[in-house]
């Protein structure tokens, strides 16, 4: 069967969808590449030439690696990746800051060396400035992957789970399964207690439904090969890039297996 994907939902940093006729392997696969083997720009490397901030150098460059960049993955390799043996516009992009107080300093003062990697977000805050303080400093932002570290991670909230199946037979219109459900997704028709639509969706799996039922009449089970996946991008790529370059991660390993299991 050929595989499918059925979109519920999309904006620039979230989607949730339906990946059908596709196993739980693939799924996982695709899960743990948006979230570790896709790689981004993050800073990396501060210098720091004048902080007179109540803020150590140490504390104010951690700050610094947790914002996210835009990266194309197209323009950018990660260093050790690079085939420059050094440094060069391939392997890192400069951002400088300079602030004085009384003020806060927020991402957006950042001035980029490439116009086409910003901040994700210009209104994250980094310090605030009292009089008289100030904050100079350059730093390298290098592409890398989240496996390595936390601040190369594009996917901040991926996962996902089987579709669930629910099953109504012989219901005695009791009500019970209607009271039980955490979610209010299960109602009273016609012919006994049954999901409507889309609701199904927002089932849990949790079974209190089928366990409160006296007369056994609920089934609760899940589809193996249907998943319903949740997304959201840290704005380093949109999400529809992020799922992109998971599946482009997925197919070039796959790739590289088959090369050294022919060499064998």
């Amino acid at each position: 069967m050929t595989m499918e994907v059925d979109i519920l939902e999309l904006s620039e940093r979230s989607a949730k969808f339906i990946l059908s006729n596709a196993s739980a392997a693939l799924a996982n696969g695709i899960r743990r590449a948006a979230l570790s083997d896709v790689p981004t720009l993050a800073i990396d490397d501060v210098n720091i030439y004048n902080n007179t901030s109540v803020l150590f150098d140490e504390q104010l460059a951690l700050r610094l690696g947790l914002i996210p960049l835009t990266t194309d993955i197209g323009e950018f390799v990660p260093v050790e990746e690079c085939t420059c043996g050094s440094e060069c516009p391939a392997c890192k992009v400069s951002l400088t800051l300079s602030a004085e107080g009384p003020r806060m300093v927020y991402s957006g003062d950042f001035v980029s060396s490439d116009e086409k990697v910003q901040p994700a977000d210009q209104n994250i805050p980094i310090i605030d400035l009292k009089e008289g303080q100030k904050v100079v400093l350059e730093a390298i932002a290098h592409m890398g992957y989240g496996h390595d570290h936390a601040k190369w991670q594009a996917g901040v909230a991926c996962g996902y789970k089987n579709m669930p199946v629910v099953k109504f037979e012989n219901c005695d219109q009791c009500g019970a399964c209607v009271k039980e459900c955490p979610k209010d997704i299960i109602h009273l028709g016609p012919n006994g207690a049954e999901i409507s639509g889309d609701d199904i969706l927002d089932c849990i799996l949790c079974k209190l439904c089928s366990t409160v039922c006296e007369i056994d009449a609920i089934t609760v089970s899940e589809d193996e090969n249907s998943f319903i996946f949740t997304m959201e991008s840290d704005g380093s790529y949109t999400v529809q890039q992020l799922i992109i370059n998971a599946g482009t991660t997925i197919k070039e390993k796959a790739s590289q297996l088959g090369q050294i299991l022919e060499s064998l």
